[in-house]
């Protein structure tokens, strides 16, 4: 084996950006740090957020529909963040950097969480008829809330991705080990997600809030420090420029060149001559004869250099133009997400209300929080991805043909085939509830009328 042969072909540096060798980083050896850190702060998100509709309603005095509506707001901030984080990583800072920084902004939102649950003059004051939160109480909630939002913003869209930076693309041995860690990349989420509706909602229903919010704090403090302990393993892909800045200047160098004739000849397309794409930490594109519109924005022209090097924002490569076109195909899979992710967000609000007018007792001693019943979502999922691979993909190989017995879309067709009947069931669910709770109301209140006529 050569020198050369000793440090990974795709870009990647040690934490003192020297090119890494294949020997002392990555792999295995730095992605258990990785897993780690993401078992961790899986627990602490999701032993924070399972029950955050009760801890809204009943310690901060909201009502079911406002402490909901909060709920699906921050949810909804966690899963706009990333775009910010995203973008930061792409254009400057990388994923380390990205990581490393959000991971501590969200440490400190753990904390300032559990402090409003466990300091006097911070936490609501609670009696036998109930808690009264006041306004600073709430805002206090909020900012801490809302910390945690920004810091899971850095960490969502980076760490799959730092994950993968770890085994060499063009190493076709590492390649292959590439696909195991995102199974146990998922595993891991879950294994987190298991321990917080179960032992933590328990703690935060039973023991109290501030040990309900304390624990996933000290998770999340864990996270970072195993994040940190691999810093020496790692490798690190240089930022390689913000995509969204990329895909506007395909846009306006489109449309400035509407009236410009795409050559037939696709060769005859801007790219760059070296072997390697000039965006760092990507290969090069493929032409494709979709959406040849935006080819408009390869095509050479004499005013499309400035100094001997082509202005950006006048001349695009095939690759950049690409870039987009693939983005724009996913356009429809994006959307199906969005009705999706309005489903699963029942997770976190209405079916814990609902589940809270049920008979939550097993036994005369044990009762199971209402948020618990997430429980069901997070065993499925562990459940169904250790046998899909052993089990349903050479059972359906036998009638589809296909190498993983489904292709990814009818995965997702399949995936949103089953949460339209679960929320069928739980629609009517909630009209049966609702009934009851109305011809409840109205036995009570004819009760009450009768003992008041009655002489």
């Amino acid at each position: 084996m050569g020198e050369d042969d000793d440090y990974t072909n795709d870009g990647t540096v040690d934490i003192h950006k020297n090119p890494a060798n294949k020997k002392k980083t990555g792999n295995w050896r730095a992605c258990r740090f990785i897993l780690g850190n993401e078992c961790c702060e899986r627990l602490a998100y999701y032993g924070m957020s399972t029950n955050l509709v009760n801890y809204l309603g009943k310690r901060l005095s909201m009502g079911n529909v406002a402490a909901s509506t909060t709920v699906t707001n921050w949810s909804g901030t966690c899963y706009a963040t990333p775009l910010i984080g995203a973008f930061l990583a792409d254009a400057y800072l990388g994923r380390y950097w990205t990581i490393a920084i959000f991971s501590v902004i969200y440490a400190l939102g753990m904390t300032f969480l559990t402090l409003t649950a466990s300091i006097k003059g911070l936490k609501p004051r609670c009696d036998k008829s109930g808690c009264q939160a006041t306004s600073s109480q709430r805002a206090a909630c909020f900012v801490a809330l809302y910390m945690i939002a920004l810091g899971t913003g850095g960490i969502k869209p980076c760490v799959s991705s730092f994950g993968a930076d770890q085994f060499d693309e063009t190493d076709e041995t590492e390649r292959k080990k590439k696909s195991s860690f995102f199974n146990w990349f998922y595993l891991s989420i879950n294994i987190g997600a298991l321990i917080a509706s179960t032992v933590l909602v328990w703690t935060q229903m039973t023991v109290g809030w501030n040990w309900g919010f304390g624990i996933p704090a000290v998770a999340m403090a864990i996270a970072v420090v195993f994040f940190f302990l691999g810093s020496k393993l790692y490798r690190l892909q240089k930022p390689g420029g913000s995509p969204l800045t990329r895909i506007i200047q395909v846009i306006f160098a489109s449309i400035r060149k509407c009236n410009v004739k795409v050559p037939a000849d696709k060769s005859l397309l801007f790219e760059t001559p070296d072997e390697e794409c000039n965006i760092q930490g990507s290969r090069k594109l493929e032409h494709t004869d979709k959406l040849r519109f935006f080819d408009k924005a390869a095509v050479e022209s004499e005013t499309d250099h400035a100094k001997d090097l082509p202005n950006p924002w006048r001349l695009c490569t095939v690759t950049q133009v690409e870039e987009l076109k693939s983005i724009i195909r996913l356009l429809p899979i994006w959307a199906s997400g969005i009705v999706f992710a309005a489903v699963y967000s029942q997770m976190s609000t209405m079916f814990v209300l609902q589940g809270n007018t049920m008979d939550q007792h097993m036994g005369p001693n044990f009762k199971i929080p209402s948020a618990s019943l997430s429980l069901f979502d997070t065993v499925s999922v562990i459940f169904w991805a250790l046998i899909y691979d052993q089990v349903i993909v050479k059972l359906a190989r036998r009638f589809t043909g296909h190498e993983r017995g489904f292709t990814q879309l009818q995965r997702m067709g399949i995936g949103l085939g089953l949460s339209i009947f679960s929320m069928v069931v739980a629609g009517i669910l909630e009209v049966a509830r609702l009934g009851i709770k109305f011809s409840l109301s109205l036995d009570s209140w004819s009760f009450s009328m009768t003992r008041h006529l009655t002489p």
